[in-house]
């Protein structure tokens, strides 16, 4: 599993590191950061749900790492 997360479609809702604070955090103005682009197996069902709870859907999941 790959994330990411498109910042310019964040809106600081802050439910991604409320659901697993180990792969998502917030910068200084709210906006999200990944912290583990590709979380361990474990986690994979809790970045699964903050994709889910983003009300801004700026959480992309991905099964390839990304290229370039």
């Amino acid at each position: 599993m790959w994330v990411r997360a498109d910042r310019e479609r964040c809106i600081s809702g802050g439910r991604c590191m409320a659901t697993t604070s180990d792969v998502f955090d917030q910068d200084d103005d709210g906006l999200v950061v990944v912290l583990t682009p590709s979380p361990a197996p474990e986690e994979e069902a809790r970045v699964r749900r903050a994709a889910f709870l983003c009300p801004a859907q700026a959480i992309r999941i991905s099964e390839r790492p990304p290229e370039g």
